[in-house]
C-alpha cells in the first residue's frame, strides 16, 4: 500500500512500559538496541507501525520480536511527539503500559534487540530517546489506577501472603503504610479468597495464603462497592 502527499508527514511508532515485580522490588522491561540511533544503548521495546497494522497490534508484535514476551494486561497510555524525539526524522510515538507477573515472562532477545532483560526501576540506566520520559509517566499512572482499581494483582503470583500485597504497594507508591491498616482495608473489601495453606520454606513463621478473587470483585462492582486503597 503507497501513498502520495502533498505536504510530509510524521513516522508513527509504539512503544510500551512493561513493569514487573521481582518480590517487593518494581521492574522495568529494557531492550538494547543493535541498531542506529543510540547503538548498544537501553530502551524501551518498540518500532515503527506498519500502514496496515492497528496500534495495540504493532506494541504487541514488538514485544513478541524484540523480547519474546505476550502480556496479558496492555492499556494505551500517551502520546508522545516531541519534535526532537528522534534524530532520524519526525516521529511520534503512542506509548502503551503493560503489568505482567515477572516469572510468567522471560525475556529472549530477537530481531534488532541485542539484549532483552528486567532492570530495576529505581536503578535504571540512560534510556534512548525519550523513554525515561515516558518510564515516569506510566510510573505516575500506575500509582494513580492502583488505589482504585485493583491492577497490581497483575503483578504478583497466583498466591501471595498479605505481606507481599503490601510491600508492592508501598514499593509502587514509595510510601511506606500502616501494617494493621492496610489489612483491615483490604480484607473489608473481599475479594481475597484464602487457599487453604501458608508460606513455605521461609525463615519466619509462615502466613495464610490468598489469591485475588475476581469474580468476588465483579460482585462488589455490582454493588456499587469502591475499590478504595
Amino acid at each position: 500500500m503507497s501513498h502520495s502527499y502533498a505536504y510530509a508527514r510524521p513516522a508513527l511508532a509504539a512503544d510500551v512500559v512493561l513493569f514487573g515485580a521481582a518480590e517487593d522490588e518494581l521492574e522495568v522491561l529494557l531492550i538494547e538496541r543493535g541498531g542506529a540511533p543510540f547503538l548498544g544503548c537501553p530502551a524501551l521495546p518498540g518500532g515503527f507501525v506498519r500502514v496496515d497494522e492497528d496500534l495495540e497490534a504493532a506494541v504487541r508484535r514488538e514485544l513478541a520480536e524484540e523480547a519474546g514476551v505476550s502480556p496479558g494486561w496492555l492499556q494505551q497510555l500517551q502520546t508522545f511527539g516531541r519534535v526532537d524525539r528522534d534524530p532520524r526524522e519526525r516521529v511520534v510515538t503512542v506509548a502503551y503500559w503493560g503489568l505482567v507477573r515477572r516469572v510468567d515472562h522471560r525475556p529472549v532477545a530477537g530481531t534488532d534487540a541485542r539484549s532483552a532483560r528486567w532492570h530495576r526501576l529505581d536503578s535504571l540506566p540512560a534510556l534512548a530517546f525519550d523513554h525515561r520520559e515516558i518510564v515516569d509517566v506510566a510510573l505516575r499512572r500506575l500509582q494513580v489506577r492502583i488505589r482504585y482499581e485493583p491492577v497490581g494483582f497483575e503483578l504478583l503470583p497466583e498466591e501471595f501472603p498479605l505481606s507481599r500485597l503490601q510491600g508492592l504497594y508501598e514499593t509502587i507508591l514509595r510510601r511506606p503504610l500502616d501494617k494493621r491498616n492496610f489489612r483491615r482495608k483490604v480484607l473489608a473489601l473481599d475479594i481475597l479468597a484464602e487457599v487453604g495453606r501458608k508460606e513455605e520454606g521461609v525463615a519466619w513463621r509462615p502466613a495464610q495464603l490468598f489469591r485475588f478473587d475476581r469474580e468476588r470483585y465483579q460482585q462488589a462492582l455490582e454493588k456499587g462497592v469502591l475499590f478504595d486503597l
